[in-house]
């Protein structure tokens, strides 16, 4: 009888929580599309203006909007607890908007056949990363840990790469940037389905967004380090 009592008492606890897993996680890939979205269209709009162009290609400019895009990061990731789900959607939309306007002198650079090839892959890897990290048993807190490292060292490669233009180093910089972004799209998917059963009813929206941001990151760095490894640069 007490079997029977613990059966019945478990499955609505069950059902309650994969309700909660899948409409939390529903919110953060439909934010994660929509600032994809914006960051194409904004990254199209401006490559297709000569004008926009050749002001971004002031360096003053340009890198006041990637220390705008930095700060809006690690805002949104320090105050996610305090921020209304109103703020952190418009700022998130803000920076995804800015990513586009950084991504159109990048995108330049490439032949539109790579840069659709590149896009399609990327999404392909990411999608099957971001699956396994959601349903595998295996706890990847360590393979994040490690991942989170590997990010630090490839920031200060990618440091010293902008001064040192070897094509050695570029080369081992992209294959550690696929690598280390693959790793944390299944790090991030894992994370983020076990938020979504403690996280409290009144943060739901902000940390949505916040979730969203993350996988965003992660699907926008292994594009652009696929890209750098296997696109066709025009003439």
């Amino acid at each position: 009888m007490s079997w029977n009592q613990s059966s019945f008492t478990s499955a609505p606890v069950a059902d309650v929580r994969d309700e909660r897993v899948g409409a939390f996680l529903s919110r953060v890939y439909g934010w994660m599309f929509a600032g994809l979205l914006i960051t194409a269209v904004t990254a199209f709009t401006v490559s297709a203006s000569p004008a926009l162009i050749e002001t971004l290609f002031n360096r003053i400019v340009f890198w006041a909007l990637i220390i705008a895009q930095l700060g809006l990061v690690i805002y949104l990731s320090a105050r996610v607890d305090k921020v209304s789900p109103t703020i952190a959607a418009g700022l998130f939309i803000l920076y995804s908007g800015l990513t586009g306007v950084t991504s159109s002198v990048i995108l330049l650079s490439y032949t539109g056949a790579s840069i659709t090839s590149t896009f399609i892959v990327t999404a392909g890897m990411f999608g099957a990363t971001a699956v396994f990290g959601t349903v595998t048993k295996r706890s990847l807190a360590g393979v994040g840990q490690f991942m989170f490292m590997g990010l630090i060292g490839l920031i200060l490669a990618s440091i010293v790469g902008i001064f040192w233009q070897n094509s050695a180093l570029q080369f081992v910089i992209s294959v550690v940037g696929v690598l280390v972004f693959t790793g944390l799209t299944a790090w991030d998917a894992q994370r983020l389905k076990q938020m979504a059963v403690t996280l409290p009813d009144g943060r739901v929206g902000a940390y949505a967004v916040v979730g969203a941001l993350s996988l965003y990151l992660d699907f926008i760095n292994l594009f652009f380090f696929l890209l750098r490894f296997t696109g066709s640069r025009r003439d």
